[in-house]
Parts: structure tokens; C-alpha cells; sequence
């Protein structure tokens, strides 16, 4: 027989998955479609009566996203700029609807590589906070999406909160996302740029993220570790290398090719960085 069960606190969620395999419900909004006509066959545990995971808290420390923080609550957020990517894949995640149902921690867990809040998450540096009766964990963001819908999460863990810590809460952001259309769509390429720029506008660090186009959203380094130094303008788009992309591996399905992911991704880790530095309206001036 199926179970189900809506605990009221963390503790009590944890007693439960310490007892068996759950299936954990938070919005929904992937839980429902994966199901489809189906019988459920594994038990279910509601996470929708944890109030205490339904926030986001920032202290000098960081910014802290609950578990059951959703993209809505994101979008209405008072934060730094260099939030700015995340609130920008916040409106692009669905629907309006979806957006006030569905949660920055769900969409982690459901580790698709078209997820759209790992980019952005991802140069935000981002951990992954996870707790069982025994013991709480962090996790970097890229050390918890393993795979094509696989985490490192454990069946007796719980995700309770996403950290981003101070250090990289300054800064500016930008996301960029490229679909067959404008809204309501899965990506075909994403892109996230974190940039800080020093007093004698240089770039002093990037960090820079693109999605959809290998197993798992990724940070390019090698494009990073590139930008430092260089002056911040339009001009940095000319020192863009093949091997600043190198590892990126895209595959071919209904929304591309994997030759035109490739393509697009270099073009909108492009519009990403100079969104993030304020060039856009230079490069529209010398086109």
C-alpha cells in the first residue's frame, strides 16, 4: 500500500525518510507531468506544511533560499544585483502559475540539464544544504547535479536550503536564455555571467555558467580565469577562444542540433557577459 504523509516540521520529515523510500512533493509542477496517467507506486511525502523552508533570508553571511522558497518569492526579492541572473531565469521557468508553485530547490532535484536555475545558481557559487536525523551537509552546487536527473542526495536527506555565500553576493549578473520561443519553453542553451569590476575597470573576477549543453549545467573556467584583467567592454568578445568552451557536450533533439548548441552557446555566453558589464548598448553602437 501507498503512503502519504505532510509532515509540520524538518524533524518529523526526517523520521519519515529515515523509514523507507519516499517520493517527495513540493510544488508539483515536475512531480505531476513525470507521474502522468500512472498509479503512484511509491510512497508520497508532502514537504508543503514545512513553513519553516518557505523563505529567503540574507545576513552578511549570504543569501539563504528554503527549500520551498519559490520562483515568485525570488523575482519579489530585495537582492544585491549580482542576484540579478537568478531573478531573470526566475520569470523564465514556465508560467506565471508554474512560477508560483514551483521551487528553486525542486528544480535542483529534478537535475534536468535544462534546468533554468542552475546556471545562475552556479555563478553564484552556490551549496546545497542537506539533512538527515544523523547529520546536515553541503554540497557545491556542482558537486550535488550528478547527472541527467540524478543528485547526490541520499533517499534518508532532505534538501533544506540553497547558500550563496558573501563572497559573491557582489557583483553584477546577467542570464540569457535561447528557446524555440520567447516564453513557455525548455532551452535549448542557457547562459549566466557574475562579473566584478575593479576601480580601474578591469574585470577582477567572472564567473561564468551555460546550460543545456552537456549532462550537466557547467562553469567555464577556462573563459573565467581569461576575463580577469581584461578591460570591461565590448572588446572582450574578441578574445573568445574554442578553448575557453572546450568540454561542453551537446546533443541533438527536437529543439537543435548539437553543432548548433555548440554555435549558440559561445553567442549567448557573449550577450550574458556583456549584459553583466553594461556593454550592450556599446556593441548595438558599433554593429
Amino acid at each position: 500500500m501507498v503512503r502519504y504523509a505532510k509532515p509540520r516540521t524538518v524533524d518529523e520529515a526526517l523520521g519519515l525518510l529515515a523509514d523507507g523510500d519516499w517520493w517527495i512533493l513540493a510544488g508539483g509542477t515536475d512531480f505531476y507531468p513525470a507521474l502522468g496517467a500512472l498509479p503512484l507506486k511509491r510512497d508520497v511525502l508532502d514537504i508543503n506544511g514545512l513553513d519553516e523552508l518557505d523563505h529567503i533570508t540574507v545576513t552578511a553571511d549570504g543569501v539563504t533560499f528554503g527549500a520551498r522558497a519559490s520562483w515568485t518569492r525570488v523575482v519579489r526579492a530585495e537582492l544585491p544585483p549580482a542576484f540579478d541572473a537568478l531573478k531573470a531565469a526566475a520569470r523564465e521557468v514556465g508560467s506565471v502559475q508554474i512560477q508560483n508553485r514551483a521551487t528553486v530547490a525542486g528544480n535542483l532535484c529534478n537535475a534536468s540539464p535544462a534546468a533554468d536555475g542552475v546556471p545562475p545558481l552556479l555563478a553564484l557559487d552556490a551549496q546545497v544544504e542537506l539533512r538527515s536525523i544523523e547529520a546536515t551537509r553541503r554540497l557545491p552546487l556542482a558537486d550535488f547535479v550528478l547527472g541527467n536527473r540524478e543528485t547526490a542526495r541520499q533517499p534518508n536527506e532532505l534538501v533544506t536550503a540553497i547558500h550563496v555565500p558573501g563572497s559573491a553576493t557582489s557583483g553584477r549578473s546577467a542570464f540569457v536564455k535561447l528557446g524555440a520561443r520567447r516564453y513557455l519553453v525548455i532551452s535549448i542553451a542557457m547562459a549566466a555571467a557574475n562579473v566584478k569590476i575593479g576601480d580601474d575597470g578591469a574585470i577582477a573576477s567572472a564567473r561564468m555558467a551555460i546550460g543545456a549543453c552537456s549532462p550537466v549545467a557547467r562553469r567555464l573556467t577556462a573563459l573565467e580565469a581569461a576575463l580577469v584583467g581584461r578591460h570591461a567592454d565590448a572588446g572582450l568578445l574578441d578574445m573568445f577562444d574554442d578553448a575557453h568552451f572546450a568540454g561542453l557536450t551537446p546533443i541533438d533533439d527536437v529543439r537543435g542540433t548539437a553543432q548548433y548548441r555548440h554555435t549558440a552557446a559561445r553567442e549567448i555566453v557573449g550577450r550574458a557577459l556583456l549584459a553583466a558589464i553594461g556593454a550592450n548598448d556599446e556593441r548595438a553602437r558599433a554593429a
